[in-house]
């Protein structure tokens, strides 16, 4: 058998520069490069292993931890899963700054390969900088925080583990089931140590991501529940779009005329004037959505969780007799609200129900009421998004108004966390499947500039506009100085409200006074309600290195987004809302519990509230 002596880090990263995807015929590179931070424990292993073959594994010098995870997940999920970036930190305070973008990994089943250092597998010294001494187990480091935020994990404590543990991390990975966060913990003295390696383990290796086909019993009784249901809704979920289902899903559509809504991983599984399309659904949804659902009789869900966000908390569908039908590669969701399963690839499972349902099409005075439930919110998005005159301050919907107008179809906005996510869910009118990129599985504050960073290098051809609120901005502005040092041409969207809106409008809601959610100086009283604070975001931004347009109306901010998205360098936009301009309400419930017992009449009257709306809750038999 032949060999090469290499260190266990040079070995994994020319294991991981031959590894590949395909579907359908379209094969990528798994892993697209790595990112890094250095620090002791990964500096003399993966680090040396990245510059002795640079000309394999492309590297990125990121800035945090948790940002290079989240681009990494952006680029993953731009990819359809197909491809994605290692990251690599060293033991300690690097290495447990990666969970937080573990967590997202896997909730929203993303793919993405971490590999920290930890430490000494041979204890010469101990403890060393940086180990957590747990008494009663010695093979614990900080790096087993990373245990239940990763789909799958391992310590390589010798050069022989490595070569069954990296080929179960690229099967993990590369499974539309179980793919996540894969972590990989590396000892540091076992990173330089050398091993005779199999050339077999550098071979070209494909793994070839299956489309698994139903089984025709349940497709067969799933489209029996359609034909006998007289209102039925599609909730469409990010499985469409993992699936690359969107086809498959506009001509079930078009064949039998069932409404659609999406959830918000889901938006963009039809274009926004489709007449089948609905727009988002829920706690953050449309009218023209939730009234269906509230009246449905079927609901079939595709490629969706069934988050409680998705489904009011259980209180949305609320017809009695609602039933639903679940299209879902994983059991675990295929069979959530007690549904009809049909376990299996999103794509070939609506191509086989479009065929079972030849020539059935639901009543036209359905398709005519529905229509008017969408057109009657079309109405509202108009008006929302629409300034009075170009000279005002504008709104944070009429920011979305703005974007829409200068923004391609192929263009891509990018959000997480705050306000932001309620507003784009309902009134960002989604032109092309891959525009729209919401992270709302974890709703992570700091996503969107890294993540618009990993959405660029997933496709260049595409704009990007990572849409950032101050108090996203302030926990992770970071990455700019990577898009300023790769020249990676990102656009960001910065809009200054003075403080946590969304939770702020959400503390009044239940009794809790908006209380530490304003940035502001702490008046007379102690309180935060003195006068906003002095912070110049925008001048932040441009000591990073970006180039900062200033908007103070709402004709300035068309002109600026325009130009920024001409320019060949990233630049930011920058703009401050007018506060009294208030969002949409809700059109429907979410479960925030209210305290029970309080002294403050807010609180009192909120709890009613509460107690009200959860008597609606119900659980699907």
């Amino acid at each position: 058998m032949t060999t090469r002596r290499l260190t266990v880090a040079q070995a994994l990263v020319l294991f991981l520069a031959n590894q590949h995807t395909e579907r359908d015929g379209d094969r990528q590179r798994l892993i697209a490069g790595c990112w890094g931070i250095f620090g002791h424990g990964n500096v003399a292993g993966i680090g040396q292993a990245l510059l002795e073959h640079e000309d394999r594994m492309p590297y990125l010098q990121g800035r945090n931890e948790q940002a290079m995870v989240h681009a990494a997940v952006g680029f993953a999920r731009q990819r359809n899963r197909m491809s994605t970036y290692a990251c690599t930190t060293s033991i300690g305070p690097g290495a447990t700054n990666l969970v937080t973008g573990a967590a997202l990994a896997t909730v929203n089943h993303l793919p993405v390969l971490l590999l920290p250092g930890d430490v000494f597998a041979t204890r010469p010294a101990d403890p060393v900088l940086q180990q957590l001494e747990v008494p009663h187990a010695r093979d614990v480091s900080v790096n087993d925080c990373l245990r239940p935020v990763s789909r799958y994990f391992d310590r390589i404590w010798r050069p022989e583990m490595l070569i069954p543990s990296a080929l179960d991390a690229m099967r993990v990975l590369t499974d539309p089931v179980e793919t996540g966060a894969v972590t990989l913990a590396l000892p540091q003295d076992v990173q330089a140590e050398a091993h005779d390696w199999p050339e077999e383990f550098f071979a070209e290796r494909v793994w070839r991501v299956h489309r698994p086909v139903p089984d025709p019993r349940s497709v067969a009784d799933a489209a029996a529940a359609i034909r006998a249901a007289e209102r039925p809704l599609i909730i469409a979920g990010g499985g469409v779009h993992h699936s690359g289902a969107e086809d498959a899903l506009r001509a079930l559509a078009d064949s039998t005329g069932i409404p659609v809504s999406e959830t918000q991983a889901g938006r963009g599984s039809l274009r926004f004037d489709h007449p089948c399309e609905l727009g988002s659904i829920g706690h953050t949804g449309t009218s023209a959505s939730d009234d269906v659902a509230r009246q449905a009789d079927l609901i079939i869900g595709i490629g969706t969780r069934y988050s409680d966000f998705t489904t009011a908390s259980r209180t949305l569908f609320a017809n009695p007799d609602v039933r639903f039908v679940n299209i879902n590669i994983t059991s675990l969701d295929a069979h959530k609200q007690a549904a009809a399963p049909v376990i299996g690839d999103a794509r070939i499972a609506l191509e086989q129900l479009a065929e079972a349902l030849g020539g059935h099409r639901v009543a036209e005075e359905y398709v005519a009421e529905y229509r008017a439930g969408a057109r009657k919110w079309a109405d509202v998005v108009d008006r929302t998004t629409r300034a009075a005159t170009g000279g005002e301050r504008p709104g944070q919907a009429e920011v979305l108004g703005v974007l829409d107008e200068v923004l391609e179809d192929r263009d891509v906005v990018v959000n997480a966390a705050g306000s932001m996510p309620e507003d784009l869910n309902k009134l960002w009118r989604a032109k092309e499947p891959r525009q729209y990129h919401v992270e709302y599985g974890f709703s992570c504050m700091g996503y969107e500039i890294p993540a618009a960073i990993g959405a660029r290098l997933a496709d260049p051809s595409r704009e990007v506009f990572a849409l950032v609120g101050d108090g996203t901005y302030l926990m992770m502005p970071t990455e700019l100085v990577t898009a300023v040092q790769e020249g990676i041409k990102i656009n960001l969207v910065l809009v200054q409200n003075h403080g946590y809106a969304s939770i702020g409008g959400l503390s009044e809601k239940v009794g809790g006074e908006r209380f530490g959610t304003a940035y502001r100086y702490r008046d007379t009283d102690g309180t935060f309600t003195g006068e906003p604070l002095p912070v110049d975001l925008a001048a932040n931004a441009e000591s990073l290195g970006m180039r900062v347009l200033r908007a103070s109306t709402v004709d300035e901010l068309r002109a600026a987004l325009r130009t920024a998205r001409e320019a060949e360098h990233p630049t930011a936009v920058y703009v401050e809302t007018d506060p009294a301009k208030a969002q949409l309400p809700p059109e429907a419930w979410w479960d925030v519990p209210v305290a029970e017992i309080s002294t403050r009449e807010s609180t009192r009257l909120a709890r009613k509230r509460y107690e009200d709306q959860a008597r609606g809750q119900r659980h699907h038999l």
